[in-house]
C-alpha cells in the first residue's frame, strides 16, 4: 500500500551567512533582557525553519519575556504550553494535521512543528511528555534552550546547572563551599538511549549560528521526532557582561565544558572539535556564578571535562557546517 503523502517539507543546508534567509520569523518586541542567548536561539531557529512553522513554548524564559501584554515576536504561529506538556501539546497538533491531511482538509505543505523548551522543560518537569512524543514517534523537533537554570523564576538550579554554580538553591556557605555538588544530567543521552523511534539528535551552541541553523534544517527533515541541545548563555543567571554572550558560547566548546556533535542513525560525528583545549578555568572565570571556587573544585570540574575529552578523541570524526540534509524519499 502506498503510504500518504503528508508533503512533509525538506531543507537543503545553507553553505554561507550570505546564503541565509533573509526573512526573520522572530522579530523586535520581546522583552528579553540585554545579551539574552536564548532569545537569539530562537532568532536562529525560526529563521533556518521558515515561515510553514508553529512553535509550541513550554512555560519558561521565552514564554514569559516573549509573551507579555498580548503581544509576542514571533511572524509564525505560536502556543504557550505548561512547562509539563510541551511534548503532549505538540503531538496532538503534529496528529491533527494528519487527519486534516488524509481527509483533504488540509492541503499545503506539513508545517515544521518546534517545541522550544527550556532545561526544566526538557529534562526535568516536562521529561515526561518529551519522552512519550519521542517514543510515539511524532513528527516533531523537540529543542532545548539550555542557560541552564530555571532563569525566569529567580536562577534556581536546574538538572543542567554545572557542578560548582551559585544559583538561588544552591548557595555557597561554610557547610558547602561550591555551591551545586551534583554534575548535570546530559539531555541528549537521555532521549537517544531510551526511544527506538528517534533517529537524530545533535547539540549545538548559539556562539556557532551556521551550525545551528543547519543541524535544525537537517532535523525538520527527518519523519519522526529529532532531538536538539542548544547551548544559549545567559547573562543575569551567569553572571557575566552581556557583550560576552558569543564569547561565552564559544569558551564551553574551547573548554571541553560543552560538547558539539551529530548522532545519526547510531553514529556520533563532532563538530568544531578544538585542536587544543582550554582549561576550564579560562570559561569560568567570566561568570559570577563560579566567584566562589577554590581551586579544588575548579580541578574537581576539570577532571569531569577530561573525562569528556577522552570519549571525544576517542570517538572524533569531525566534520564542519553546512551539515548534509539527508535526501527526500522517493
Amino acid at each position: 500500500m502506498k503510504a500518504f503523502d503528508y508533503k512533509f517539507q525538506h531543507f537543503q543546508p545553507i553553505k554561507s551567512f550570505k546564503a541565509a534567509p533573509m526573512e526573520e520569523m522572530y522579530v523586535p518586541g520581546h522583552r528579553t533582557c540585554a545579551g539574552c542567548g536564548p532569545a537569539l536561539n530562537y532568532r536562529l531557529v525560526a529563521k533556518a525553519a521558515g515561515r510553514d512553522t508553529i512553535f509550541i513554548g513550554p512555560t519558561g524564559c521565552m514564554y514569559v519575556a516573549n509573551s507579555s501584554y498580548l503581544c509576542t515576536p514571533y511572524a509564525v504561529s505560536w502556543i504557550h504550553a505548561q512547562i509539563t506538556n510541551g511534548g503532549a501539546v505538540a503531538s496532538g497538533i503534529e496528529a491533527a494535521y494528519k487527519v486534516l491531511a488524509r481527509k483533504g482538509k488540509y492541503k499545503g505543505p506539513f508545517p515544521n512543528i518546534i517545541v522550544m523548551a527550556g532545561d526544566g522543560g526538557t529534562v526535568d518537569i516536562g521529561l515526561q511528555a518529551a519522552s512519550a512524543m519521542m517514543y510515539r514517534g511524532h513528527k516533531i523537533l523537540f529543542i532545548c534552550y539550555d542557560n541552564e537554570s530555571y532563569a525566569n523564576t529567580g536562577i534556581q538550579t536546574s538538572p543542567t546547572t554545572p557542578y560548582g554554580a551559585n544559583t538561588t538553591f544552591t548557595p555557597p556557605g561554610k557547610m558547602i563551599p561550591e555551591g551545586k555538588t551534583l554534575f548535570p544530567k546530559d539531555p541528549p543521552q537521555l532521549f537517544i538511549g531510551g526511544h527506538p523511534l528517534l533517529k537524530y539528535a545533535a547539540t549545538t551552541s548559539v556562539a556557532y549560528p551556521l551550525d545551528l541553523m543547519n543541524k535544525v534544517r537537517k532535523a525538520l527533515s527527518y519523519e519522526g521526532p529529532t532531538f536538539i541541545h542548544m547551548l544559549t548563555p545567559c547573562p543575569k543567571g551567569w553572571k557575566f557582561d552581556e557583550k560576552l554572550t558569543m564569547e561565552m558560547g564559544k569558551l564551553a566548546v574551547e573548554t571541553g565544558m560543552w560538547t558539539m556533535y551529530e548522532w545519526e542513525n547510531g553514529e556520533y560525528r563532532y563538530t568544531h572539535v578544538p585542536k587544543k583545549y582550554k582549561p576550564v578555568g579560562e570559561y569560568m572565570k567570566h561568570q559570577g556564578r563560579f566567584a566562589h571556587l577554590k581551586e579544588e573544585h575548579i580541578a574537581k570540574m576539570q577532571a569531569f571535562v577530561d573525562e569528556k575529552i577522552k570519549k571525544v578523541k576517542a570517538a572524533a570524526k569531525p566534520v564542519e557546517a553546512p551539515v548534509p540534509t539527508p535526501k527526500k524519499k522517493g
